[in-house]
């Protein structure tokens, strides 16, 4: 130790054990009891909301007066008279709602946690630091938009002008998170909003290449490659004389993204879905365009929702609070929405380390030293910390023993790589044309984005920074000293898109966009087949009948939850049970295959599924392979299950799966019994399927919720979940669907609310409304919008 500090490589080795951990969700960090005050002092304290939402306020910086006009819904409509104040206004609000959410995904960003979390932070403020940006600003900041730095000077100054009002009166008009984590926020900078903590969380695919690592060394390539569902299907391709000795998903325990609770799985897949439909098939004549973008479930929500004004400014619809702009919604003249497209960005790289210099790592020129960066971690309750980090010419490295180090390959360290950003671009275009070109912008996250223009143009662009790989798959870490390097990325022309298809929809929902023989590795792990031919088949079936489609249709199938892979084994139970089925057997025939929240079937098929996983798994992998069971889909059991072969199930393929399916249904059953009771008619999903809103300071800050949810992942209407817990960990908190015949019949519904603090009206309103499926008029014209507004705030310079 040296006075305060303690010194770094002893350090560094201990904590390189536990390897690196990039930050949960921004808004959903678990800030530590050391820095709680009691649940109790929540009600004393935060009666209303401390942010002023009417009458007229001076804010220095100003150039001009700017409205801001929020709906009963807690959407803000900014009406600027420059951009500079447009953004300027846009952060200064958002830092009325999301203050605390923000400044805690600032500081993710800075690796500047623990300061204010302690101890329990400091491995996730290590990533931060090791995963941020070191390249050319001028060339990052131009990347997302011409203006970008000005758009960024203006929005953090808003936020700054927001943080000064409440701490002029001694920080008594902080929000109530702020009081009982017990510290206060700090001014902003442009760079703080091109945070890589973000972006690592939206891309893929560090933590898969080292469970196929894991397989590989248990079971060797091609056993481990019959077990994994990647589309297409490929062999893994592990390189000559490759040591995967002792690397396993779990050095990167802590890497978790931030699209996630700390307490869920690095792992746990979430998707999206979107459609956009021509006019031909619509009752308005003009395109509808549907998008429910799948996250984690939590309070406040990820989604912040808004409507921007200005000269050269129009667009209205949901991004993240503490960036400026619209990620995802409709200007005057085009729509977009997004899911995440299956690119692999992430790859890693085995650095064979020097015996006599651990510093030193091969390459095919010979031994080159690492970069050596030394950073001070203030831990609040603790001594200063200071750690050495270590980078290759592949970028940091992320864990070590006495042999190699892994070191991670991303876009992240590219320019025009922090997420959503983008945007800015996009908000603009007003034609196919334009839109294409800021898909050239738009690197990450790897993103499926529909498009529709009032003009009855419909189209989509499958865009992100894509690696050219062109001698291997990106599936498992690759030797680090030479042979195995990216050369360039994947052109976006070459990157799948469509425009007015002969169909007249498209659909995508995280599934494989790529043709047969398409000649890039771009990714083989797409995250669910299901929903996309859900979707699929609905539209199809309403243009076959010709039925014109409307927004109530898009409605219903945003929230439904037909399950085809239920209905998919409702016909291998038919089967197996015979002429005599069993009184199990007989709940799910009869059953419809639609996950309702009261519905008995629908708790049995869950429980009956995860016995499935495991059963399945243990007929047709080694032993060695089991902890697969976890992470098998639905996909991979029923294909399993439908097509029984010798190999897996004997000389009798078809009875010995049949025997498998009715003994597996008797443990389900005794399972749901432990859980709900021995009497069937008082079995219901809901009991078992419920969304809870956790706080970041729960239980200082009550969450919201138990509510019972219908769905699952594999439903269009998601509700995913995952582990020992069916409790809904991700879905669609924002949903939109935009009408082109006519803006203000849009829809939209974000939950729990558009603030997050407890005290406003608007921190829980949607929540009620989300719950039943329930959508609010999207208000975009000027006539619209004042029927709506309940709020008025006059901004003066």
């Amino acid at each position: 130790m040296d006075g305060n500090n303690v010194d770094s490589r002893a350090y560094l080795r201990r904590i390189r054990c536990f390897s690196i951990c990039l930050l949960c969700a921004i808004s959903t960090i678990s800030v530590s009891t050391e820095a709680r005050e009691g649940p109790e002092m929540i009600q004393e304290r935060a009666p209303k909301s401390g942010s002023v939402i009417q009458g007229n306020l001076k804010l220095p910086g100003l150039q001009q007066p700017v409205k801001a006009l929020r709906d009963r819904w807690g959407v803000s409509h900014i009406y600027a008279q420059n951009q500079h104040d447009l953004f300027f206004a846009q952060g200064f609000l958002a830092a009325q709602d999301r203050l605390f959410q923000m400044e805690l995904w600032k500081r993710s960003g800075q690796g500047r946690l623990a300061e204010v979390m302690g101890t329990s932070s400091l491995f996730r403020d290590i990533s931060a630091r090791l995963l941020r940006y070191r390249g050319n600003m001028a060339a990052e900041y131009k990347s997302y938009s011409p203006d970008t730095n000005e758009i960024l000077e203006a929005f953090t100054s808003g936020i700054n002008a927001n943080i000064a009002l409440r701490l002029a009166a001694g920080g008594r008009g902080l929000p109530i998170e702020f009081k009982i984590a017990g510290f206060k926020p700090e001014p902003w900078k442009p760079e703080d909003c091109l945070n890589r903590m973000a972006a690592y969380a939206m891309t893929g695919n560090a933590v898969a290449e080292l469970e196929h690592a894991e397989m590989v060394a248990a079971a060797g390539a091609e056993e481990a490659s019959k077990l994994l569902d990647l589309d297409p299907k490929v062999t893994l391709d592990p390189a000559p004389g490759v040591d995967f000795e002792a690397l396993s998903p779990g050095l990167l325990e802590n890497l978790v993204g931030s699209d996630s609770r700390i307490e869920f799985p690095t792992y746990y897949i979430e998707g999206s879905n979107n459609w956009t439909i021509s006019g031909a098939l619509t009752q308005s004549g003009k395109p509808l365009l549907a998008n429910d973008p799948h996250r984690v479930i939590t309070v406040p929500s990820l989604r912040y929702m808004v409507h921007l004004v200005a000269p050269g400014w129009d667009v209205i619809g949901a991004g993240e609070p503490s960036l400026p702009g619209v990620a995802l919604g409709h200007n005057r003249q085009i729509a977009w929405g997004f899911t995440i497209f299956g690119t692999d960005q992430q790859d890693l790289y085995l650095e064979e380390l020097n015996p006599g210099d651990a510093l030193q790592y091969r390459t095919e020129r010979g031994w080159e030293r690492m970069q050596v960066q030394r950073e001070t971690f203030k831990v609040r309750g603790g001594l200063d910390v200071i750690v050495d980090l270590e980078f290759t010419r592949h970028g940091p490295v992320l864990w070590q023993d006495q042999r190699r180090a892994l070191a991670l390959r991303w876009v992240g360290m590219e320019p025009g790589t922090a997420g959503y950003l983008p945007s800015l671009a996009v908000d603009r275009a007003e034609n196919w044309q334009q839109f294409t070109d800021a898909m050239k912008r738009w690197n990450v996250p790897s993103e499926n984005i529909v498009y529709a223009d009032r003009q009855g143009n419909i189209g989509e662009y499958s865009v992100g920074l894509s690696p050219i790989r062109k001698n291997w798959k990106g599936l498992l870490p690759v030797p680090g000293m030479g042979g195995y390097e990216w050369e360039g990325f994947i052109p976006t022309g070459d990157l799948p898109h469509s425009y007015n298809p002969s169909r007249g929809f498209i659909a995508t929902a995280n599934n494989k966009m790529t043709p047969d023989g398409y000649p890039y590795n771009i990714g083989f792990e797409g995250f669910s087949r299901y929903r996309v031919q859900r979707i699929d088949h609905v539209l199809e079936a309403a243009h076959k009948a010709d039925h014109k489609l409307t927004i109530e249709d898009s409605e219903r199938l945003q929230t439904e939850s037909v399950s085809l892979p239920a209905i998919e084994l409702i016909q291998l139970v038919r089967k197996a049970a015979g002429d005599h089925p069993n009184k199990e057997q007989q709940l799910l025939i009869g059953w419809n295959g639609s996950i309702d929240n009261d519905s008995a079937a629908a708790a049995l098929y869950e429980v009956y599924m995860e016995e499935l996983r495991k059963e399945v798994v243990h007929q047709v992998a080694p032993p060695k392979l089991w902890f697969l069971a976890a992470n098998f889909t639905d996909y991979q059991v029923l294909n399993v299950l439908s097509r029984p072969t010798s190999d897996n199930f004997g000389s009798d393929p078809e009875v010995e799966r049949n025997l498998l399916l009715e003994r597996t249904l008797h443990v389900a059953t005794q399972r749901l019994s432990g859980l709900e009771g021995s009497d069937s008619t008082k079995w219901n999903w809901g009991q078992l399927h419920f969304a809870q809103f956790h706080h970041s300071l729960s239980p200082a800050i009550k969450d919201l919720g138990p509510l019972a949810r219908s769905g699952d992942g594999e439903t269009v209407g998601a509700t995913g979940f995952h582990g020992d817990s069916f409790e809904q960990v991700s879905g669609a908190s924002y949903r939109e669907i935009l009408d082109l015949s006519d803006w203000d019949k849009s829809v939209a519904i974000n939950t729990p609310g558009q603030s997050g603090e407890p005290g406003s009206p608007h921190y829980s309103d949607l929540l009620p409304l989300w719950s039943r499926g329930v959508y609010f008029p999207l208000a975009y014209s000027e006539e619209a919008v004042k029927e709506v507004v309940t709020d008025r705030l006059e901004l003066e310079p």
